[in-house]
């Protein structure tokens, strides 16, 4: 079965509106031209040099202004060794711009759940998601806060309440969906937890209800899209939803031409096929 991995699509750039772009995080960091000094510096982390990013810079410390602070911070994120001394320090950073009430502000602390879920050695989940419920607090309608819930609901997917059922989780999880109302982080929250049942050994259809809320959700595009498209047809195929099951493979099919999977999903066609015709014909 393939996997899809959702992705997290930038917001536009609106006002003093970023997506940042470091290790693990998902999304470019392009700024938009604000006092003019940090311009350049965002300029080489989106070309991957955080090192010249660093350089243009200088020592966070010595800047009073919070978006070089911000930027320092992600740059350094972004240029190896990361010891867990620079991410202690960074961590620092972070936390104390989170306590402002901008944009900037609602990022670092997104950045901090981040830090904590997966960059230091040893992860600290209880931490990470205690980041992302304060985001969550002060912020709902943010778009960090709202990415922060979909990383805490795969916390609370796979690694938070360790002694929970199955079925536990994928609720905890669940009750996350009516929280988020950025359409494309609502839809990788679904596939998040679309899996995560899947994984869990939950009954075909309620994985199926899953994923196919996020392919109606859509903005998925490439191998992503193409992904979900096959993963949905091969479940629905398992599940004897045979309609469905054509449907989604024929729309694979129509957008995937010289995919190199297109050869097995016609060989699928081909079992669907009088599966279709026998409901035809029934009385």
């Amino acid at each position: 079965m393939l996997r899809v991995t959702p992705t997290q699509p930038a917001p536009r750039a609106t006002r003093r509106l970023y997506a940042p772009y470091c290790i693990f995080l998902l999304i470019l960091l392009a700024a938009a031209p604000l006092s003019g000094d940090p311009v350049p510096a965002w300029e080489a982390v989106a070309r991957h040099l955080p090192g010249d990013a660093l350089a243009l810079l200088g020592p966070a410390g010595k800047s009073p202004d919070h978006e070089n602070r911000f930027l320092h911070a992600v740059a350094t994120l972004d240029n190896p060794p990361l010891t867990e001394a620079k991410l202690t320090d960074v961590a620092a950073q972070l936390t104390d711009l989170a306590r402002g009430d901008d944009e900037i502000a609602d990022a670092a602390a997104y950045l901090t759940g981040r830090l904590y879920q997966v960059h230091f050695p040893t992860p600290d989940p209880v931490r990470a998601a205690h980041a992302y419920e304060q985001l969550a607090a002060r912020h709902p309608q943010s778009y960090w806060a709202q990415l922060g819930l979909v990383k805490l609901g795969v916390l609370q997917l796979y690694v938070l309440a360790e002694s929970a059922t199955p079925a536990a989780r994928i609720a905890v999880a669940e009750s996350l969906l009516p929280r988020l109302t950025v359409p494309e982080l609502r839809r990788d929250l679904h596939i998040v937890i679309g899996r995560a049942k899947l994984f869990h050994g939950r009954p075909l259809p309620e994985v199926l209800e899953q994923l196919v809320a996020a392919d109606r959700i859509g903005g998925l595009a490439g191998v992503p899209r193409a992904d979900l498209q096959v993963q949905i047809a091969e479940l629905s195929l398992r599940a004897g939803d045979w309609p469905q099951a054509d449907v989604y493979y024929r729309r694979f099919l129509d957008e995937n031409e010289v995919d190199a999977r297109a050869y097995q999903v016609k060989q699928k066609l081909a079992v669907i096929a009088p599966h279709l015709a026998a409901r035809q014909d029934a009385p």
